[in-house]
């Protein structure tokens, strides 16, 4: 299994693989040996010397500048995501200020209370690693890997009927994928996350592929749809906020007022 950590130039040479020529302008030239841009013309974009960046590809540059960062960043089209990683990688923080926070088993009963008072919205609670520790009766309905103790992200790619219930499972797991990277510390990955991550490697081919990718993109809202074998079709919103002190995530599904959706979310709290 690929490390969880990665270095600087790890990241920069799979984004310059995953560029064209034409995406950015250049003549894709005849004879090319190399996949995606030459180390050369991510250079000449970034405004920096050749040599210069293939130091810091080759890790003999750890101390580059935020500009140089922010050029480079700019010449490999990344966005505020993958920008940001970009100087997580250059720049990783103190050990010291890295410390995670320790992961409780559960949520306290306030909290669960709030989850179950949303009868007819979708919430749970999950670890850094997506592992569920609670959710509301609405949210296993909508999905039985929401559940307690289940893990959705290993389901996603494990578990043949998520693909049934995502419509969009390919744009899904990309996303998913790309989630679990921006929020994987440099070198200080929790450990279940870690195990998650390698669990992934071993059993799901699209997981591995993706995972190579090096795609970085947190987004805390959203839309996305299901496919529910019950009530069919559902577009629903997403909102995701991490609560304070546990670093567990709050992830919220909610139907816009008056749509078909909600009816049918209704109606799904109701069986």
């Amino acid at each position: 299994m690929e490390p969880t950590s990665e270095t600087l130039g790890d990241f920069l040479r799979a984004r310059r693989e995953h560029l064209s020529p034409e995406t950015v302008g250049l003549p894709a030239g005849a004879r090319r040996r190399v996949q995606g841009l030459r180390r050369e013309e991510v250079a000449m974009l970034a405004g920096i010397s050749a040599e210069y960046y293939i130091r810091l590809e080759q890790g003999r540059d750890l101390h580059p500048s935020d500009q140089i960062l922010d050029s480079i960043a700019t010449a490999l089209q990344l966005d505020d995501d993958a920008a940001a990683y970009l100087h997580r990688l250059a720049h990783p923080a103190p050990a010291a200020r890295r410390k995670r926070p320790r992961q409780p088993a559960g949520v306290n009963t306030q909290m669960q209370a709030l989850l179950d008072a949303w009868t007819t919205t979708p919430a749970y609670v999950q670890a850094p690693s997506s592992r569920i520790v609670a959710a509301n009766r609405l949210a296993v309905a909508l999905c039985p890997h929401f559940a307690v103790g289940k893990n959705p992200l290993l389901a996603m790619f494990l578990e043949p009927e998520m693909r049934l219930l995502y419509p969009d499972w390919e744009a899904v797991t990309a996303k998913a994928v790309a989630a679990i990277r921006a929020m994987v510390a440099v070198d200080d990955a929790d450990p279940e996350v870690v195990e998650v991550i390698g669990e992934l490697s071993i059993g799901s081919e699209r997981f591995r592929t993706l995972w190579a990718r090096r795609d970085v993109r947190s987004r805390a809202v959203g839309p996305t749809r299901f496919d529910h074998p019950v009530v069919g079709a559902l577009e629903l919103n997403y909102h995701k906020a991490v609560l304070p002190d546990t670093g567990q995530i709050l992830v919220v599904y909610h139907a816009d007022p008056g749509s078909k959706t909600a009816e049918s979310l209704r109606l799904l709290a109701s069986l």
